[in-house]
């Protein structure tokens, strides 16, 4: 039974975390924190997978199921912005704007319910991971040999959700959050005077060119049945109030669910700069990098996650078919090996603090969903290992 000594723990747990925030493979000090309570628990500690990771597994009866539960550990480089908020950022320029001290929190309360209750039977593992937000943390992990070394049959994710009422869960089948592809894109002109942009070939003109023809991209080129995102998000140049520049750099990102579609962005992507840079005589240079992989979940795991949902919050508080979002996680490089599941918790809906929008100066996570992702976590385990 969950009692309010518990949910003060989770509390204190999340305010030490919030105030001490690291980014990625920077997550030193808190996985020292994680650690050190895990050991705390009488559980055994693995230190350093994929930087600063950290897996603890805990087995109780003689099942052969293996499951993996997983938080994200890093912070984001932004001020926080919250005067009065007694556990604010006490690092510079850090703070944990998307909440990941919240899923840290409430898988650790999960292995406090597990070792209380002893209501599975089997081997959980306890997945600490680095570097989300860059997108590189599970890769790393999995390349310092994390499956290899901590086996799993499954892994189950979450992730808390401004903007859905709090304490609800939501999942779907399948894709549930999109890819990430970077590109920069340089364009290189020819410098001028701007009293006399005749003997310039001006990369600014050129540059908003591109960015304006980019947007035909998804409106024109993809299947309106399929989903895809083009942002073009920085804009710079060298030049001067009176000088035309001679380079400018475009960066952005774009957000799809197949390879087929990321295929198609970066090919138009080039066609339509290169074209563009031809026809005014200047050179062009495409970046495109694959930062996340798809979330794709896996349906049978889904099915689980929808037993432990309502399990824990009741049916009229879940949501099993929620609409998939162009927001990525590097929860989905897992899911391409393993199977699994991930879902959202909602942190807040309306006027509520909790709605404060991930990624911003003022957001915080909500105390109060704590217990319901700890809970949520635990019966996953009860669900997927019974007795």
């Amino acid at each position: 039974m969950i009692t309010s000594e518990f949910d003060e723990q989770l509390t204190r747990w999340r305010h030490h975390l919030h105030r001490n925030p690291e980014t990625g493979f920077n997550e030193k000090k808190t996985s020292d924190y994680i650690a050190t309570i895990l050991g705390a628990m009488g559980l055994q500690v693995h230190r350093g997978i994929g930087g600063t990771g950290v897996v603890a597994s805990l087995t109780h009866g003689d099942g052969k199921g293996v499951i993996g539960l997983r938080s994200d550990m890093d912070a984001l480089a932004i001020t926080e912005t919250a005067e009065g908020r007694p556990h604010q950022s006490q690092t510079p320029g850090c703070m944990h704007a998307c909440g990941h001290d919240g899923h840290m929190t409430m898988l650790l309360g999960a292995a406090r319910l597990l070792l209380e209750r002893r209501d599975f039977n089997g081997t959980v593992r306890l997945i600490f991971q680095p570097a989300e937000e860059h997108g590189r943390g599970a890769i790393a992990m999995m390349k310092d040999g994390l499956f290899e070394r901590f086996p799993v049959d499954e892994i189950y994710g979450v992730h808390n959700m401004p903007g859905m009422p709090a304490g609800q869960i939501a999942m779907r089948s399948g894709g549930i959050m999109a890819s990430e592809d970077n590109f920069v894109i340089r364009i290189t002109g020819r410098g001028g005077h701007a009293a006399r942009p005749h003997m310039a070939i001006d990369p600014l003109l050129i540059g908003a060119q591109i960015v304006v023809a980019l947007q035909s991209i998804v409106s024109r080129s993809v299947d309106p049945g399929q989903s895809a995102v083009l942002s073009c998000t920085e804009f710079t140049t060298d030049g001067l109030r009176n000088a035309l520049p001679s380079h400018v750099t475009i960066k952005g990102d774009t957000r799809s669910y197949t390879p087929e579609i990321q295929a198609l962005l970066e090919r138009r992507m080039r066609e339509i700069c290169t074209g563009i840079c031809a026809a005014h005589g200047a050179a062009c240079e495409v970046e495109y990098t694959h930062e996340f992989a798809p979330t794709v979940n896996w349906p049978d795991c889904v099915e689980v996650a929808l037993q432990a949902a309502t399990a824990v919050v009741g049916k009229e508080h879940v949501e099993a078919e929620v609409a998939p979002m162009m927001v990525s996680e590097d929860f989905g490089a897992f899911l391409k090996v393993v199977p699994g599941a991930f879902v959202f918790l909602g942190n807040g809906d309306g006027n509520s603090a909790g709605a404060v929008p991930l990624h911003n100066a003022g957001y915080d996570f909500n105390d109060s969903v704590l217990s319901v992702g700890a809970r949520y976590f635990a019966e996953i385990a009860r669900v997927r290992l019974p007795q």
